[in-house]
């Protein structure tokens, strides 16, 4: 009886059932970190909660706020979790270790950061506020605050850019995903520094790079591990028993011409 055999590359890939767990658990928890880190979505229903467009969402989790506490511990949480999926996801993927991967923890620890300190005062809304925070008379914890936003944009745009390298050419959704992310980081970020040095319109350009930011961690957390082959077609069925049937008759074809 005859074997049959597949040539390199047409055996599907597997998991076991502890890694297929472990996968599941990584999707539910990122997608749950996701949703808290948008917590922002439900602030145009709240009348009064944001007073101006010229503001930033952080403007929000400043102390004496309307619900200050509640949006912050979303920033700690979705940090976390966030932090938690990326654990269970794992660095590897396709046989290699996306480099991307530790930046993006870093991007969640600062998120969690951010939300355990939040601002001191609502520096996009109150002139004062700025001031005061460029004399460098605010609490400390307003400060740490500031770099942790830092560190979020900085070590996420960072990773968007490797994992964009990695997967070029590669055709996969993920290569597509990745590579608008950078462009529309491109474009995005001219925007967010007017936004900034002008204190103006940043609670309409905050959301894009919010929403960037949250398919980056899905498309990190969903990525597959290793790519399933497709499988093998009828002609690579014949192939594989011509194969084997060649082998078993110790016979080794020869090009035609060829004695």
């Amino acid at each position: 009886m005859q074997v049959l055999t597949f040539p390199s590359g047409l055996r599907p890939s597997s998991v076991s059932d502890e890694s297929a767990a472990r996968l599941t658990a990584a999707k539910l928890v990122g997608v749950t970190g996701v949703l808290a880190y948008n917590w922002w979505v439900v602030v145009p229903f709240v009348p009064g909660l944001m007073p101006s467009v010229n503001g930033f969402f952080s403007d929000l989790e400043a102390s004496g706020r309307p619900h200050a506490p509640l949006m912050s511990d979303a920033d700690l949480i979705a940090g976390v979790l966030m932090a938690a999926a990326l654990l269970l996801r794992g660095s590897n993927a396709s046989g290699a270790v996306r480099k991307e991967w530790k930046w993006l923890m870093l991007f969640a620890i600062g998120g969690a950061v951010g939300g355990r300190y939040p601002y001191a005062c609502s520096e996009g809304l109150s002139a004062t506020c700025r001031t005061l925070e460029w004399h460098l008379q605010l609490p400390i914890h307003h400060y740490v605050h500031v770099v942790a936003g830092i560190t979020e944009f900085a070590t996420l745009t960072t990773a968007a850019l490797i994992a964009m390298r990695r997967t070029r050419g590669q055709g996969t959704i993920e290569a597509r995903i990745y590579s608008g992310l950078v462009k529309a980081l491109a474009i995005g970020y001219p925007f967010l520094g007017l936004a900034y040095l002008t204190n103006r319109l940043g609670t309409l350009v905050e959301p894009v790079f919010f929403a960037a930011f949250s398919v980056m961690i899905l498309a990190e957390v969903f990525e597959p591990i290793g790519r399933k082959a497709d499988a093998p077609t009828w002609s690579d069925r014949v192939t594989a028993g011509d194969t084997n049937s060649n082998e078993a008759a110790g016979c080794v074809p020869t090009p035609s011409g060829q004695a």
